[in-house]
């Protein structure tokens, strides 16, 4: 005798159906009060559809008690957590538990997708780690979602390098053929790019790398305003960690940061670190009253993040975390990435600028969405995304957080 259930009826009947209500939904840059959210399979569906298909009724339903629902944070970059370096391999073993230890990390600070950075290495190390960096799935058990991997440098500037190590810089005379030697390119787990425009042959790679699928961020740069409007024509879409390791504004050259005035060419995204100590708050206004729908919020945080004061290596260079929450190189004093959190990052973003609720969660969830053309599955919840979700209460402090469709533990 025929089953009188179809495939995807007896399919409904192990899966649960979650009802979210009474919450305020942050969705087409607004609040939407007393909506409600349905999730399925790990992604937000609509209602009527699911109920002419399949007839049942939620399995769960969970009172949102009046708090902000919104689309799980989205960090672009970030170097390490909680002890963890992406730049410093061993073996494929360590690398592995430690990204599993960061992905999970990251979900107590409402973080559920992330790009873990890789700062200038090796040659060697890039085709060791980055086969392990590729997109994953983000789940209760895996954690948050990998995007792929950011490669922040070898082809960056020596003057503007930072905490990076100057001997692994390079140039690409020979164009693309050089970036795919020195980072091999695996299975497309790149998935964003911090490039110098005055660096030998990057703009001529540009196209390149934007046809491998990767996103381009410029940075780490001494290119003037010309050479960073050209790599904007070129395809690149952001600027990696605003005003750090740039030419400082100047009236009459005022290099990378004068993208946020241009009017002939559409301006890119522009990360900023919110901890106060990167940029000063009225700078980070400044680059908000310029630009506020480019604005993404990232955190450049590093092994030390959620670690005691002490000393740490970031891509095998010494640093050292003080009680301040500030990270330094031993050897010359300079800023080495940071140790705050990307919810943190939101709450100071909307207190230095002033801006609203929705435009500070929108710059660590929409706004990196689109950069990564990923919108239509996270920093949104839209019908089809999937169910990686944050409750909040008016303060911005994270109550709840959700991985596809999950509710996982914050304490």
């Amino acid at each position: 005798m025929p089953s009188q259930y179809s495939e995807k009826t007896l399919q409904s009947r192990t899966s649960r159906l979650v009802k979210i209500i009474n919450g305020r939904i942050v969705r087409d840059h607004k609040i939407i009060n007393d909506d409600v959210l349905y999730i399925y399979e790990g992604k937000i569906i609509d209602p009527q559809n699911h109920f002419f298909t399949y007839g049942n009724s939620p399995d769960t339903v969970i009172n949102a008690k009046g708090l902000l629902i919104a689309p799980g944070y989205i960090d672009i970059q970030i170097n390490g957590a909680f002890g963890v370096d992406f730049s410093v391999w061993k073996d494929d073993k360590q690398m592995k538990e430690g990204l599993d230890k960061v992905a999970k990390g990251l979900l107590k600070n409402g973080c559920t997708s992330f790009v873990p950075t890789i700062v200038s290495s090796p040659k060697e190390i890039y085709h060791k780690v980055l086969p392990l960096l590729k997109p994953r799935k983000g789940n209760k058990e895996n954690g948050a979602e990998v995007l792929g991997a950011h490669v922040e440098g070898p082809f960056i500037t020596h003057s503007k390098q930072g905490a990076h190590k100057e001997s692994y810089l390079r140039t690409a005379p020979n164009g693309f053929k050089d970036f795919i030697d020195i980072y091999g390119l695996y299975d497309h787990a790149v998935k964003l790019i911090t490039v110098a425009p005055d660096v030998e042959g990057a703009l001529d790679s540009l196209e390149g790398l934007i046809n491998f699928g990767i996103t381009v961020s410029i940075g780490h740069s001494s290119a003037t305003v010309a050479q960073a409007e050209l790599a904007v024509e070129k395809g690149a879409k952001c600027i990696t960690h605003l005003f750090n390791a740039m030419q400082q504004f100047h009236h009459r050259d005022p290099g990378i940061v004068g993208l946020l005035g241009t009017t002939r060419l559409a301006r890119p995204f522009y990360g900023i670190i919110c901890d106060g100590t990167h940029v000063h708050p009225n700078s980070i206004k400044i680059a908000y009253d310029s630009h506020p729908r480019g604005a993404i919020l990232v955190t450049d945080a590093m092994a030390a993040m959620g670690l005691p004061p002490g000393e740490y290596s970031l891509g095998g260079i010494p640093v050292r975390k003080s009680g301040n929450e500030k990270v330094e190189v031993i050897d010359n004093g300079k800023l080495a990435g940071s140790v705050i959190t990307i919810d943190a990052c939101v709450k100071n973003f909307k207190k230095f600028t002033g801006c609203n609720v929705i435009e500070a969660i929108e710059a660590a969830t929409l706004h990196p969405a689109e950069l990564l053309n990923i919108q239509n599955v996270k920093g949104t919840l839209d019908v089809g995304a999937d169910a990686d979700i944050i409750f909040l209460d008016d303060d911005l402090n994270l109550v709840k957080c959700f991985i596809a469709g999950e509710e996982v533990s914050i304490s």
